[in-house]
């Protein structure tokens, strides 16, 4: 469970040097998978599954489909055609792809050794005991957040639909 551990840490470091030294914004967010990903394994070798099921839904799946989403709205037109035939280069897929073999390289040794019920060391954790500590003593902690994000969200609404003040100046 250590060598997981150890191997999945590294992927994880090395794939998010990947995405702060990418220069284009797609294979960026591949690194960034494949580094959620990492991460993802790292917590399923502290213990922690229901973190790492969170991990491999939330972020890799979720926000990585919305990241994906504006980076093809940000195409220009027809005229990066000819750049884009570039991005599908070998060269520019082969990082990922040797990082995510490894990580499914772990996985598998991980479940033919029979050793996916170990941890490294403390306690299980599942989505009760997650539960019990957000709603137990970290109670005011949550609701403030919560009511946070809720103002968040209000301000943003409200922020879009005003419109341009600047565009309001120019109109005799």
């Amino acid at each position: 469970m250590e060598l997981a551990f150890y191997l999945s840490g590294l992927v994880a470091v090395l794939a998010t040097v990947g995405v702060i030294t990418g220069s284009n914004p797609v294979h960026a967010v591949v690194y960034l998978i494949v580094s959620l990903i990492a991460v993802a394994l790292v917590f399923f070798a502290l213990g922690a599954p229901f973190a790492g099921a969170l991990e491999i839904i939330v972020y890799a799946g979720a926000i990585m489909v919305l990241f994906v989403f504006v980076v093809m709205m940000l195409n220009l037109g027809p005229d990066q055609d000819d750049e884009e035939a570039g991005w599908r280069h070998p060269r520019h897929w082969l990082g990922p792809s040797v990082l995510a073999l490894v990580l499914l390289g772990v996985l598998f040794h991980l479940i033919a050794g029979g050793d996916m019920a170990k941890v490294i060391h403390g306690e299980l954790l599942t989505a009760r005991a997650v539960g019990l500590t957000l709603f137990g003593p970290w109670l005011m902690v949550v609701e403030l957040a919560g009511l946070l994000l809720l103002g968040a969200l209000v301000a943003a609404s409200h922020v879009g639909r005003r419109s341009n003040p600047l565009r309001q100046r120019r109109r005799p």
